[in-house]
Order: C-alpha cells, then sequence, then structure tokens
C-alpha cells in the first residue's frame, strides 16, 4: 500500500523528491494529471472534479494515504474532499496538502511579519494561504502575486532563460513594491523551486525564500508518527511508481529533470 502523491502535473515532483529524501524506506504512487494541466485557472468546481478523481484512482490502487502535492487542489478541493467525500469513500482513508505545513513554520520565519506569497492564479484566487495565515497566526500580513507565467517556463525547460530572467524579476519586483516590508516569500506553488537559483537572484538581500518540500516532508514524517494506525499501512519497500494522464515518453523526459533521476511512467485514464 504505497503513499500516494497526487498533482496536476509535474510540479509535485519536487515535493515527493524531498519525502522521499526524508523517508525513503516508503512505497510512493505519484500521479500527475498532465493531460489536463494546467489547473491553476481552472474553476473551483472543475478542479474538484479532477483532484476527486485522482484520489479516487489512488485509493483504487492501494494507498491508504494521498497527499495533494498540488496548491491549487490543495487549495480548491482538500476541503471538500476531507468533510464530504472521505466519509462516504472510506473513513479509514487520508488526504492530506500543501498549504497548511507551509503555513505552520511562518511565524517562526519572519520578524516583519510580513509574508509575501508567489503563487498560480487559481491559488491566489483562492485566498487559501491568507486565511489559513489568519486561523493560525493572526498579526500576520500577507501580499499575494499570482505569477501565471512561471509554469509555462518550467514546463517549456526555460527555467534558465533571458525571458525567465525577465519574468521572476517582474514578480519580484512587483510584490516587494506593494509591500516593501517583507521579509519572507513563499513559493506557493510547487513548479517554482525549478527557478529557485534566479529567484534568489533577483530577490532583495535579506529576504528569506520558502520552498515547501522539505517542509511538507517533515510534516508528513510528524503525521506518521502520531497515527501508527495509517503508517503500519503504508508499505516499505524504497519503490516509487509513477503514472500519467499524459504520454508517458513525454511525461519521462521532463519527470527525469524534476527527480534528477531517470523516471519510467505508464499512462492511465481517469474516471470521470
Amino acid at each position: 500500500m504505497p503513499i500516494g502523491i497526487f498533482d496536476s502535473g509535474y510540479g509535485g515532483l519536487t515535493i515527493l523528491k524531498e519525502i522521499r529524501k526524508r523517508m525513503p524506506q516508503y512505497d510512493y504512487l505519484y500521479l500527475g494529471d498532465n493531460a489536463r494541466t494546467p489547473y491553476g485557472s481552472r474553476s473551483f468546481d472543475i478542479v474538484y472534479d479532477f483532484t476527486l478523481q485522482a484520489v479516487k484512482e489512488l485509493f483504487a490502487r492501494g494507498c491508504h494515504l494521498v497527499i495533494l502535492a498540488c496548491n491549487t487542489a490543495s487549495a480548491k478541493a482538500l476541503r471538500s474532499i476531507q468533510q464530504n467525500d472521505l466519509p462516504m469513500i472510506d473513513p479509514s482513508r487520508r488526504v492530506l496538502g500543501v498549504i497548511r505545513p507551509t503555513i505552520e513554520v511562518l511565524p517562526s520565519l519572519s520578524t516583519s511579519h510580513h509574508i509575501g506569497l508567489l503563487a498560480t492564479p487559481g491559488t491566489v484566487a483562492s485566498h487559501s494561504y491568507r486565511m489559513e495565515l489568519e486561523k493560525m497566526a493572526p498579526g500576520m500580513a500577507i501580499t499575494e502575486l499570482a505569477c501565471p507565467m512561471w509554469v509555462p517556463l518550467v514546463e517549456n525547460n526555460e527555467a534558465n532563460s533571458p525571458g525567465a530572467d525577465y519574468f521572476v524579476k517582474k514578480y519580484i519586483d512587483q510584490l516587494i513594491e506593494a509591500d516593501p516590508e517583507i521579509d519572507t516569500i513563499v513559493l506557493g506553488c510547487t513548479h517554482y523551486p525549478i527557478l529557485m537559483p534566479k529567484i534568489k537572484e533577483f530577490a532583495p538581500a535579506g529576504i528569506k525564500v520558502v520552498a515547501q518540500g522539505s517542509l511538507v516532508a517533515e510534516s508528513l514524517a510528524d503525521y506518521l508518527r502520531r497515527h501508527p494506525e495509517i503508517e503500519c499501512k503504508c508499505e516499505k519497500n524504497h519503490g516509487m511508481t509513477f503514472l500519467t494522464t499524459e504520454s508517458s515518453e513525454k511525461f519521462d523526459s521532463l519527470a527525469s529533470m524534476f527527480m534528477d533521476c531517470p523516471v519510467e511512467s505508464r499512462r492511465v485514464t481517469l474516471p470521470s
């Protein structure tokens, strides 16, 4: 029974990479809905429908625990799936997201209590980070900015191009102009760590840039320690399996870049 990792495309591989680095003993089953990516500009209803289809597929393949390694799915679908669908599907199974583990560490990172969020249009429109931060650290301020060009740059292998320089600098400048007191920037999309060298290059000196992978990995390790009834169902054969709704050849090429190792996937069709 592997741990399921779902993303709308490739970005969740940055989460899987860090989770596996932290806990290599477990088996992991990754599902990328590459045929229908991106999710960032889609409506709440569509993201919910697509995400639920993927979660059911991972459950059908034996997963008792699924991580939505996608900020848009976490923002637009996680709560509904947890509250409305899991009780009917199987109350013993669990679906977790990537937003709460990120929010939990922010009060300890920011001195100014001013946070900047760079994310997809869908995640920004959901205001999920703002709502979680208001619940967990109501004294902190957050400025949200959509970066619609960053995912295409990464997925078209342009992360080191002059075009990436232009768009990375553009969005960071806009964010800091909106709130000069920001001292911590959260990368609220799992694609964005691929742009980390350029983000650090153009971010003002002294600003912390937070990627989610290691935070989610540590949060998951803690979750499994606290929930032995789930942990005992997770197989430990050091395995990784990759599924995609797109061409496996296309997926494998770019996924290998994200994982820094060869990837071989199988194509699947998600039932509606």
